[in-house]
């Protein structure tokens, strides 16, 4: 699939899923990342977060994740580091 990619360094692609589309208000339910590795190595890996808000069920019909999916899953603030 990236065979015709000329990398020299790698290349990462992120997505997430979230309560909605505002950035100021939304909040992510999940995000994923596939990294592409100048040999053409690729690494995949995504995680469930919970919103800490109820997810609107206009999103679930659209990434069908629910409520109930992220109840036991971490909130953003524990998977990710503050920044700076």
């Amino acid at each position: 699939m990236f065979q015709n990619l000329r990398l020299t360094r790698p290349l990462a692609f992120f997505d997430i899923e979230s309560t909605g589309t505002n950035p100021q208000t939304d909040r992510i339910v999940e995000i994923a990342v596939l990294r592409v590795d100048p040999d053409g190595k690729t690494v995949e890996a995504s995680r469930q977060i919970n919103p800490g808000v109820p997810i609107p069920s206009a999103a679930t019909a659209v990434h069908g994740i629910s409520e109930a999916d992220v109840a036991d899953a971490p909130m953003f603030t524990a998977v990710a580091p503050p920044t700076r």
